[in-house]
């Protein structure tokens, strides 16, 4: 992720324009792993969504995406690069980027954008990215995280409501003040706590008042108290890594359990909330990365070497559904898939080939996924369209 962004701009567009050429042969287009019977919910790519922005803006990479009340999806882009790369490609087309917090309809169309430096908090700061993960809470607070060890709270209107952990300020996995470069966070309504994914940095799950920033708990893999270990590469066939690498999401489900994301190592936790460890699932754990972006031509090529590269499972999420039947396992940029799994049992029932990888992703009440890939700088719909029924495999 550090490497330079210099990328000329006509290759750009052709990237972005093969890619979305390619969604349409591909996107709803399930492809089953047939581990398991019953329905599987169907997508397909809504390249129309969103419409082209205001005000000759252009988006940075689009990192964060989150659904409110409304159904209105918000997307967070990162706007406070150290790295000028970005700013002087989008100068290129002749556009200047966006507020890093834009509020869409349900349309594509821009409602309102926001955010960035302001009085009374430090907004994120970094290179080459800054602004990474959103959240919308039930009162539809807009919870933002990024690079600089910081995790804010705002208002749908923008209004700084709170601040956590202090700009460029670290202590290790089980210090309970201090971030340590977080991912993304979830908000849990019943008991007002927000659980943050930390992170790139530190190797842990850490619970604050959502109010007053009051800290509560915090936990490692398998529940364990973290201990800052040598970061560990996935052996598909070896013994499960003992930490995360990194810690990438975050989610809670109605029922109380809550999902975590191991991105680098192929699987994802399931917790109680109290850090109770539930159980581990890995997904394609022995399938090596199919993609990789190529910052030279501002799109998706064959890895180079071996291994995972980012990761099969980025981002996690539910369907809209009273008891949230499906759960969706988001990949990195290295695999371009969303997995549907059964979430009573974590059986997997499906996956469907994606355009581009899922950073963050969110599902609205009619079922639609949205999600970001970053680098693509494109967010995108795709649109819920039934379900299908899947056979037991032999």
């Amino acid at each position: 992720m550090m490497r330079d962004l210099h990328v000329h701009v006509g290759r750009m567009f052709l990237g972005v324009i093969t890619v979305l050429a390619a969604a349409l042969s591909v996107a709803g287009k399930a492809e089953i792993a047939q581990s398991a019977t019953g329905e599987v919910p169907v997508f397909e790519l809504d390249p129309s969504w969103p419409r082209p922005l205001p005000n000759d803006w252009a988006l940075g990479e689009a990192w964060g995406i989150a659904v409110d009340s409304s159904d209105h999806p918000w997307v967070l882009h990162s706007t406070n690069q150290k790295n000028p790369s970005m700013r002087a490609l989008i100068a290129k087309e002749g556009k200047r980027l966006a507020p890093p917090a834009i509020e869409f309809d349900a349309q594509g169309n821009v409602v309102q954008a926001w955010g960035g430096p302001g009085v009374g908090y430090s907004w994120m700061e970094g290179e080459p990215w800054a602004e990474h993960g959103m959240f919308i809470d039930h009162k539809d607070n807009v919870w933002v995280t990024g690079d600089g060890h910081v995790a804010l709270k705002f208002s749908r209107q923008g209004k700084f409501l709170l601040q956590i952990g202090e700009l460029w300020k670290t202590n290790g996995s089980n210090d309970q003040r201090l971030l340590g470069k977080p991912t993304t966070l979830a908000v849990d309504p019943p008991n007002n706590e927000v659980f943050i994914a930390d992170g790139y940095v530190n190797q842990r799950v850490v619970v604050f008042d959502a109010d007053t920033g009051a800290y509560k708990r915090h936990w490692g893999a398998y529940g364990k108290r973290p201990d800052d270990g040598p970061r560990e590469k996935l052996d598909p066939k070896g013994p499960a890594p003992l930490r995360w690498d990194p810690t990438h999401c975050v989610r809670i489900a109605r029922d109380g359990l809550v999902y975590v994301c191991d991105r680098g190592h192929n699987r994802f936790h399931v917790f109680r909330k109290d850090g109770t460890f539930v159980k581990e699932v890995f997904v394609d754990r022995e399938t090596p990365a199919r993609y990789e972006w190529s910052f030279e031509l501002g799109t998706y090529v064959a890895p180079k070497g071996p291994g995972n590269g980012n990761g099969s499972v980025s981002m996690a999420a539910f369907s809209p559904d009273p008891e949230q039947r499906y759960l969706y396992i988001g990949s990195s940029t290295s695999y371009r898939k969303i997995y549907i799994l059964r979430r009573s049992d974590l059986q997997l029932l499906g996956s469907f080939d994606t355009v581009a990888g899922h950073h963050e992703m969110a599902v609205d009440s009619k079922g639609n996924i949205y999600t970001t890939d970053g680098r693509s700088r494109k967010p995108m719909r795709y649109l819920f369209k039934g379900v299908r029924s899947v056979k037991a495999s032999r």
